[in-house]
């Protein structure tokens, strides 16, 4: 007993400085390999506590989370929090930039605060490519019971985790990319971890339910949609929106959505239908939505979504837009923050491509492949260890050449700037990009090339503010964002494959004041490795 509350005492500590007002909740997750059977056939996949998909976290503005985390696996493991901004905390992010990964055998405890935040995210594995094996979960993220919220009270709400998945071992999905080849296409797609009417949604007649539907797959755009009902769009990553009616939902990899769904059609069972977007090759799997007092089975064949057609999908995305009048985290209205009249300081733009390397597949941002350094960036650069990675070893801008070569890239960026991104996506796939620690404006996106003048058609009143957006082949997508979080942010595609081989980079945001108004010190309980092992946190 005793021993544990010496254990716990620095984190509580931590904690404190984070908020003392603010509640604790407390979680513990076993991880461990076990058999699980998603496409009717026995696989090796990732169990918290036993569970696949994973337990939800359900939270509330400002809750500190504590989830003492036990890696049960032969090898290292790390969980990150996608969409989870972590202010002024990045040692806490999860990915290997940021946090050293949990030994076999050994625990380590994320503290974490939802600081400013609500909506709807999820946790995933962060390393090797534990992702296709599962440990994943959703995150559910309350608004404080006094400030406003522009629906009434949901009679229920579930979390709807889809995604593309093989049949193949993780493991022998790694060996394979290790070699520089690519992956064959999916196998299925799983909603809640099953496939083919596996995953149940019981509803009653005449209430209204709030589905929070997150991709938490590795490559594919998917079609959300349930047989005879409609949906209203009511938030996108942790912002309010205008509300729509709508009959699908495009999501991409990495992207969460708030959908509300009332059972106001004759009893019975209806299928949910999620398919792949923009695929030569269509893979569709459905479950159920259940009226509690059904007695007729799902019948006929589930309904069809959108395949190829992009520009469909752009005008969905476009019409997604901020309700400028609702309450986000805090009870002034979301529109109070006027983006649009905020000078920009800085154009990044930001080119994926891929390309051969020593004789293996590799993937670029900008020309260059990420390759991880020995020590996670954030550790070597608190501890100021030099040689680790260097400030700049990636352009603002796409080179002229298309060869690419291998880097640990850093972008640098000031504290407190306001920055347009542009991604530029000249291939013919969907992309989606993610960056850790913050949410962005969407300002615009559109097919073609990029050129200064696009800014003309920008949203510089109602973009939707989010931390993962998509960019269609051949197209580009900007994005404002405040860089008001001091850290080493991860910015990657969802595409995992493709980030697992280099597509991705590090934005480190920095103030030269080492202040805990602007960055908490490395957590007591932070795990050193590499070139800061044997470091005091």
């Amino acid at each position: 007993m005793w021993q544990q509350l010496i254990i716990l005492l620095p984190i509580l500590c931590l904690a404190t400085i984070v908020n003392a007002e603010d509640p604790y909740k407390f979680f513990t997750w076993n991880i461990t390999y076990g058999d699980i059977y998603p496409l009717g056939v026995r696989q090796q996949g990732i169990l918290i506590n036993g569970q696949f998909p994973g337990p939800d976290i359900d939270a509330v503005t400002n809750d500190n989370i504590i989830v003492n985390v036990y890696n049960n696996l032969p090898e290292p493991f790390l969980l990150s929090w996608s969409g989870v901004q972590q202010r002024k905390n990045s040692f806490e992010d999860g990915v290997y930039g940021t946090t050293c990964p949990i030994p076999p055998g050994k625990n380590f405890t994320y503290v974490m605060q939802m600081k400013d935040q609500i909506g709807s995210f999820y946790y995933f594995p962060s390393l090797a490519f534990h992702k296709a094996a599962g440990g994943f979960g959703g995150i559910r993220i309350l608004s404080r019971p006094r400030i406003p919220v522009p629906f009434p009270e949901p009679d229920g709400d579930f979390t709807v985790l889809i995604g593309d998945w093989y049949k193949t071992n993780h493991n022998v999905l790694k060996s394979i990319l290790d070699q520089g080849k690519m992956l064959t296409f999916p196998d299925g797609i799983l909603i809640n971890g099953r496939a083919n009417n596996g995953a149940w949604f019981t509803m009653e007649p005449g209430k209204t339910y709030r589905l929070r539907i997150s991709n938490v797959g590795l490559r594919n755009s998917l079609n959300f949609r349930i047989q005879g009902h409609v949906m209203k769009l009511v938030e996108v990553e942790g912002t309010h929106t205008v509300q729509t009616t709508i009959s699908s939902l495009d999501v991409h990899v990495g992207q969460s959505y708030s959908v509300l769904v009332t059972a106001d059609q004759p009893a019975q069972d209806y299928y949910i239908a999620v398919s792949t977007r923009f695929t030569d090759q269509v893979l569709t799997t459905t479950a159920v939505l259940h009226y509690s007092n059904s007695r007729k089975p799902v019948s006929g064949p589930p309904p069809p979504g959108p395949t190829t057609d992009i520009q469909w999908s752009l005008n969905q995305a476009r019409s997604i837009r901020t309700n400028l009048t609702a309450s986000g985290p805090r009870p002034n209205p979301q529109g109070s923050y006027h983006y649009g009249q905020i000078t920009v300081s800085r154009t990044i733009r930001l080119a994926n491509s891929p390309g051969i390397v020593n004789g293996k597949q590799r993937y670029a941002v900008n020309g260059v492949s990420f390759v991880q350094a020995d020590t996670p960036l954030k550790l070597a650069d608190y501890y100021n260890i030099s040689g680790v990675f260097r400030v700049g070893s990636i352009s603002d801008s796409p080179p002229r050449g298309r060869g690419i070569r291998l880097d640990t890239s850093v972008m640098g960026a000031d504290y407190r700037t306001f920055v347009e991104i542009v991604f530029e996506n000249p291939e013919n796939i969907t992309q989606s990009w993610h960056l850790d620690g913050y949410s962005f404006f969407v300002v615009g996106m559109d097919g073609g090339s990029w050129t200064p003048s696009s800014r003309k058609q920008y949203n510089l009143v109602d973009a939707i503010s989010r931390c993962t957006t998509q960019v269609y082949p051949r197209s580009w997508t900007a994005i404002y964002v405040p860089l008001d979080n001091v850290g080493m942010w991860n910015l990657r595609t969802e595409y995992w494959a493709r980030q697992y081989l280099g597509q991705q980079l590090y934005l480190r945001v920095y103030t030269p004041v080492r202040s805990f108004r602007d960055e908490y010190a490395i957590p007591h309980n932070a795990l050193l490795c590499g070139r800061a092992d044997g470091k005091r946190s």
